[in-house]
C-alpha cells in the first residue's frame, strides 16, 4: 500500500480540523497589532512631550542652579502631605531634606513650592512655605 505524504493534502486537513497555528492571521489579529503599535507610539509621544516640558521649565527657571526644578520637587516628595495641609505633622525626612535645601540654596525651596508643578500637585503655597518653621529650622528664609 502506497501512502501520499503531500504537504498540501495534510495542510488542508489541518485547516479543516481548526488548527489555528497553521492558519493565516485574520483581520482582527492584524487590527489589534496595529492598535497596539499606535498605543505604544502615543504613549512614547506623551512621555517625550512631558519630559521636554520639564527640561524647558527647568532651564527657564534656574532658581535651583544646575538641579532641574522637577528633580528638586521630587526630592521634597516626603513633604507633600505637609505642603497641602498647614496643620499636618511634618515628617522627619521632609525636615531633613528641607534643611539641606535651605542650607545650600534657600531660593530653590520657594521656587519649588511656587512652581506650576507644585500647583498641579495640589500644594498650598502658604502651607508649603511654613514647613521650615514647623521643622524648627533656625536658619530658614524669611
Amino acid at each position: 500500500m502506497v501512502r501520499n505524504f503531500s504537504p498540501h493534502k495534510n495542510l488542508a486537513k489541518s485547516r479543516s480540523a481548526g488548527n489555528s497555528r497553521l492558519q493565516s492571521p485574520n483581520k482582527s489579529m492584524v487590527h489589534s497589532s496595529h492598535a497596539a503599535k499606535s498605543a505604544r507610539l502615543s504613549i512614547m509621544l506623551m512621555v517625550w512631550v512631558i519630559l521636554s516640558g520639564f527640561i524647558w521649565e527647568a532651564s527657564a527657571d534656574g532658581e535651583c542652579g544646575s538641579i532641574p526644578i522637577n528633580v528638586a520637587f521630587a526630592r521634597l516628595s516626603p513633604c507633600l502631605v505637609a505642603a497641602r495641609d498647614a496643620q499636618a505633622k511634618v515628617p522627619p525626612l521632609c525636615c531633613d531634606r528641607v534643611k539641606r535645601l535651605v542650607q545650600t540654596n534657600p531660593r530653590c525651596l520657594s521656587a519649588v513650592f511656587l512652581s506650576p508643578l507644585a500647583k498641579e500637585a495640589g500644594i498650598i503655597p502658604a502651607a508649603a512655605l511654613s514647613i521650615p518653621k514647623r521643622c524648627n529650622i533656625s536658619d530658614r528664609p524669611a
